[in-house]
Order: structure tokens, then sequence, then C-alpha cells
């Protein structure tokens, strides 16, 4: 069975989905069975325990330490939080407060049943899941009423290192003509252990991921929508040593996107493969039912080995994403999954052969906003250069119909862009998306050509690749360096230490909840 404009064999498609599958399914047989510090810190914040105590650690990390130093993480944060509700009748920010001042050990006090500690928390669930639904209805309600930008969404970057002024950047790059804005974290924040508390206004090429930020900026962007009359989304990351955390801040203060990734993670960052597959799971669950666009990191692989020869690799990450992402329920129409225009521009047919990759990505995943990354590997400081390199991208970005276009800058390899340079950048992609706007419906590709070829080639490597990956594992995979040309041990990197199996006690009603 043949179909689409490259004449894909879509049988191997689905042997490939297939494969991808059966690898999802046993990362998820081994996920089920562990919870990690950073999940069990999530619960606490969508319990509402927020704030820090005297020596500013945030109180979700006071609390799950008292369980982790006791030996305890296993039986699981509700468990114990339900069981101080019932027997000291103080609300779960006032427990956590307590545990900051030494005044209270829950791991000490008498136990009550499972079904009486059950009981205690609902209400605590059950007002949290009506908060995230209310932000999905007003996020439905708001772009009703202003509408929205089209598809390639016009995706841009802010990344002053203080919120404020990420502020006046973002509504310019709206009052431009921006459709998603991303406020990049400041460096090295996805291997803290930790959510930083509060408006920030000091970082390293970016801003720190907070609550309170991304309250800030939401309320921003909400008013910059008014004016131009579009919804303007907001994206961060929810990468990195917490990622659950910030996918709960996000769901609570009404994000839009969220890179949210554990294969980026584990190659880019050095973090634990068992540990951020754990995370992983939770923080697209929260992702899904908070009706968040999920964008992975594929493009990475890309920076670090060739865009031709190990393009197939991509191809084969999103297949796995995409199984992953099913199993944490998130609908196709939430998967952000990532690819990039990263060949040399010096190769010949380089165009076509960019060309062919977009439009199989696009065949493959028909529902998915892919998210489609500039070129950067190849920028040289030449913004001439640069600037045609960013237009050819973004004649892909339309004729292969990507769901995000994350635009390339003409300033990339030089500077954190100039307000200028942003505008330069969205009035490119305006100009082409305007006057190719159907260039995909009209134009077929020849049947023995480079590009359908290429496409076909990539899906067969593809498939190579997923069967090894399911006789080997994810884990073993990871190990060998399959993914980047990286190398990443199963026992390896940071945050092992804080990975726990699920004991007698534990539970998480969020997870069945959000997922149904």
């Amino acid at each position: 069975m043949k179909s689409g404009k490259l004449g894909i064999d879509f049988k191997k498609v689905n042997e490939a989905k297939a494969i991808a599958a059966s690898i999802a399914q046993e990362v998820q047989q081994f996920v089920n069975r562990y919870t990690t510090v950073t999940v069990e810190r999530t619960l606490c914040r969508l319990f509402g325990i927020d704030g820090v105590d005297a020596h500013e650690v945030p109180l979700p990390n006071v609390v799950v330490d008292q369980l982790h130093q006791s030996g305890l993480l296993g039986q699981g944060t509700l468990f114990f939080l339900g069981n101080a509700i019932l027997e000291t009748r103080l609300t779960t920010q006032q427990i956590a407060e307590k545990i900051a001042e030494n005044k209270l050990d829950i791991t000490q006090l008498p136990i009550h049943s499972d079904e009486e500690i059950q009981n205690a928390v609902a209400p605590y669930i059950e007002a949290t899941l009506q908060k995230i639904l209310q932000n999905v209805e007003k996020r439905r309600s708001f772009i009703e009423k202003l509408g929205e930008g089209t598809q390639p969404y016009i995706y841009v970057i802010v990344a002053t290192g203080n919120i404020y002024e990420d502020v006046v950047q973002a509504q310019a790059a709206a009052r431009q003509g921006a459709d998603i804005i991303a406020v990049i974290r400041t460096t090295g924040q996805s291997l803290l252990d930790y959510v930083p508390y509060g408006a920030t206004t000091e970082g390293f090429g970016g801003t720190f991921a907070t609550q309170e930020n991304f309250r800030i900026m939401r309320k921003a962007l909400d008013d910059v929508g008014e004016e131009v009359g579009r919804y303007i989304r907001l994206c961060n990351y929810c990468s990195g040593l917490c990622m659950p955390e910030i996918a709960a801040m996000g769901a609570l203060e009404r994000l839009d996107v969220m890179l949210n990734d554990a294969l980026y993670g584990i190659l880019f960052r050095d973090i634990n493969p068992q540990r951020t597959l754990v995370d992983q799971y939770f923080s697209r669950i929260i992702n899904g039912f908070a009706g968040v666009i999920i964008n992975t990191g594929e493009d990475n692989y890309l920076t670090t080995a060739d865009a031709i020869e190990e393009a197939h690799t991509v191809l084969a990450s999103d297949l796995i994403n995409e199984q992953l992402a099913l199993l944490a329920g998130i609908p196709e129409e939430q998967m952000g999954l990532g690819h990039a225009f990263e060949m040399d521009p010096e190769l010949k047919n380089g165009f076509l052969y960019e060309l062919a990759q977009a439009q199989m990505t696009r065949e493959i995943f028909p529902k998915a906003p892919l998210k489609y990354m500039p070129p950067t590997k190849f920028m040289t400081g030449n913004i001439f250069k640069g600037h045609l390199q960013d237009a050819l991208f973004n004649m892909i970005g339309i004729w292969t119909k990507q769901g995000i276009q994350l635009l390339g800058m003409p300033t990339e390899a030089i500077h954190t862009p100039f307000m200028s340079d942003r505008f330069l950048a969205i009035e490119n992609a305006k100009y082409i998306f305007n006057n190719m706007a159907n260039i995909g419906d009209e134009i077929e590709f020849v049947e023995d050509g480079v590009i359908r070829k290429r496409a076909q080639f990539i899906l067969d490597e593809a498939i190579k690749l997923l069967k090894v990956i399911e006789k080997e594992g994810l884990f073993t995979t990871l190990e060998k360096g399959n993914f980047g040309n990286v190398k990443r041990p199963k026992t390896g990197g940071k945050g092992l230490q804080g990975v726990a199996e699920k004991a007698t006690h534990y539970f998480n009603p969020f997870i069945e909840k959000m997922k149904s």
C-alpha cells in the first residue's frame, strides 16, 4: 500500500510503528515499577505545596527529602501526606511548613488504613484536576474569541535572563507576527534537582523556569493577544531533572507548549536514563491532560551527528517518542515531534534531501504538529548567507505543512537575537508562507527521483535500527551511542540516586484520572 506524494510503502510504516510500540512497551514495563524524587515533588505541587524554607529550599523538596532520607520514598508522598492530613488536621501547605521548621516528621505518625488515606487526599486531587481543566477551557475560550495563527505556527525565542525584559521582547515579537513565544531557560537549569522560586532577573543564556515567571509571561501574552487579536501560545522547557514538576507548574499557569523529551536529557545533559524515563512518563501525562503540545528533541541529534548519514536515527526516535507519548495519553494532535534542517549547505541537492525528509516526516505523522528546527550547525556569522539558509528552511516548512516553525535568526552563531533580528526572521517567514501557501498541493515528485528515493531509504534504515533496538532494548541502545553518536550507560549520568522502586502502599491517582 503506497500513498502520499513520496510513494512511501505504508506497510513498512506500519511495521516501523509496531516495532516502536514494542520498544515503548518494554520501557513502560520498567517505568511502571518506579517513582522518583521529582515525581513525588510534583505530587506535592499538585497538592498545593509551594514556597521555600528559611534556607530558600523549595518546600516540595523539603517534604520529599524527609521521605527519601528515611528510605521510604517508594511508599509514595501521597500515602504520607494523606496520613498526616488525618493525624494533624492540617492542610498540605501547613504540613510542609511544619516539616521545614523541624516540628513534624510525617514518617513517624501512627498509620491509618489505605482506604482512609486515599479518601483524605481525594478532595485535593479533584480540586487540582478542576483547576487544570479550567485552564484548558480558558485557552479554548481565548482561541474561540481571538483566533490564532495558522500552521506552521511562527515560533521565536526570548532569552534575556530577566523575566521583565523577556516580557518586553515577547510582546514585541507577538506584534511582529509570532504565534508561539518560547522563554529559553537559563543555562544549566535542566541539571538542578529543584525548581527555583519566584520572579527572577538574572540568568545566563535564558531565564529561570519558575511558576511566578510562568504567571508573569502568561499574563503578558494574554494582554498582547487581546491587543493584536490573536491568541499567543507560551512555551517553556520541562526537560531535565525536574520534568514533571515543571509540567505541573505549566499546567497550573496555562502554558501551551513544552519541550518534553527524556532522550534529549539523556544524550545532551547526561541525565540518568532510568531517572528521566520515569520522570518523562508522568510529565507527559500532565501535559496531555492540560492540552499542552509537547516538543521532542530529535533535531539535536543532527548537531552532533551528520544529517545525511544519521537521518534515520531521527525518524526512529520520532517513532519511539510517538509510542511513548501514546502510552502517556497524549493525542497525536499534541505531539510536536522534532526534526531539523541541518545539512551542510555545500552539499549538492541538499535542499532536495531536506525536502524529502520533511515531507516523509509529515506523511508518517499526519496529525502531529511537527516541530521543524532551523539551520544552526552550519551558520557561519555571515548574516546574508544565514538569512538565505533560513529562507530555504521556511520554504520547506510551508511546502510540507509543518506544524511549528522555529525561526532561524540571521545573527545565529553571533549573539542572542535583538528585536530587530527577530523582526527580520518573522518578515522572512511571513513573506514565504504567504507567497508559497499552497505549493505543497501543486507539486508532485517524480517516481524514481532523488526525493522519493531518499525518503524510502531513510524509512528502510530506520526500520533496521528499530529492529536492533527491539532486540537489545532501549537502554542498551543508548549505551552503544546509536542516537547522536553519544553513549549513555544505564547506571551513569545525573539523578540515579533519586529513583526508588514502588512499595506496598504506593498510589498516584493522577495517572489514571488524567489519562482517562
